[in-house]
């Protein structure tokens, strides 16, 4: 695949950003190495605009985000709407949070471009047959604590950097930036399913999905929940795939949340159930309520799942 530059597409947005900083409601730290830390919901209000910003830097400035309103069980929802034409780049080279952040002391899950040139998930990357070549780059971290220089040392060591090349963003999954960039992820998380379902991601060539935006909750336990609801019980993706019918409509089948047998009650309830233990939950659990599958071979589309508005409501609205 060619280098498509998503580190430089994020840093020049986070620039852009930065000189915005006062409108985004975001603040920047800069540690003794010179590496820039985005603070977008710690000690700062953040906001739907900073939101936006996690969540297109996350896919290295080849997925955009909008706030559309929807229809979900007859009743109207403020949600996001994603789209890429670059989806496995996006998504599953930038997007999806497969890097463990771990230095002693701290742990978050790293996303966005970054990945793509520390290529620590030497598996996947090997799949997607994706790397980027850049000096600099961009990372997004989930959590409540801000990233010290130590920090950023080991991730520079890890991508090949210099530490002072590196910008890392910034949210609590109990904020609102923090909650639409989880939300956000509709598209990857289909995209992860079909990669663990053994299909070649790589034929997947354009995608779109929305999904309803949680409200704040109380705390990032709590947050969690809130969040994966939203994809898991009212996302909804649409692919754009080069490959046969035989082979779209098997995948149809198993892709959304629904093909699970953890399926079927608010993700706090889960997660309590398995002991607070993510590696307890069925995997195949992680991906859209519901998704149409289009192959640009034969032009047929297959769709599967439904969102669940009781559960959505429940998740996002009971005590």
């Amino acid at each position: 695949m060619t280098d498509l530059e998503m580190n430089e597409r994020a840093w020049t947005m986070v620039d852009d950003a930065v000189a915005r900083a006062g409108e985004l409601r975001i603040e920047t730290h800069t540690v003794a190495s010179g590496a820039r830390i985005v603070d977008a919901g710690i000690s700062v209000a953040g906001g739907y605009a900073a939101g936006r910003l996690l969540a297109e830097v996350c896919m290295g400035g080849l997925g955009h985000l909008g706030y559309v309103p929807l229809s979900i069980g007859g009743e109207t929802w403020s949600g996001v709407q994603v789209w890429t034409d670059h989806p496995a780049q996006a998504c599953m080279a930038s997007q999806y949070a497969g890097w463990a952040i771990n230095p002693e002391g701290f742990f978050a899950m790293g996303s966005g471009p970054l990945r793509a040139k520390a290529r620590v998930e030497k598996e996947l990357f090997g799949k997607i047959g994706y790397a980027e070549a850049g000096e600099r780059g961009v990372l997004v971290l989930e959590g409540r604590t801000l990233p010290t220089d130590d920090v950023v040392q080991w991730i520079a060591g890890k991508a090949g950097v210099a530490p002072g090349a590196i910008t890392l963003l910034i949210a609590p999954t109990a904020s609102t930036a923090g909650g639409v960039q989880v939300v956000a992820r509709m598209i990857e998380t289909g995209l992860h399913k079909m990669e663990t379902l053994g299909f070649d991601v790589t034929r997947v060539i354009s995608a779109t999905g929305t999904a309803p935006i949680p409200p704040v909750a109380k705390n990032d336990m709590r947050a969690i929940g809130r969040t994966n609801d939203c994809v898991l019980y009212g996302g909804q993706a649409r692919y754009t795939v080069r490959a046969d019918d035989e082979k779209l409509a098997h995948l149809a089948e198993r892709l959304p949340s629904s093909s699970s047998a953890d399926y079927g009650t608010p993700f706090a309830e889960i997660f309590k159930r398995y002991d607070n233990d993510f590696y307890k939950i069925d995997p195949l659990l992680f991906s859209p309520a519901e998704v149409w599958i289009t192959s640009v071979v034969t032009g047929r589309t297959f769709h599967a799942g439904r969102v669940n508005p009781d559960v959505l409501s429940a998740s996002l609205y009971g005590n």
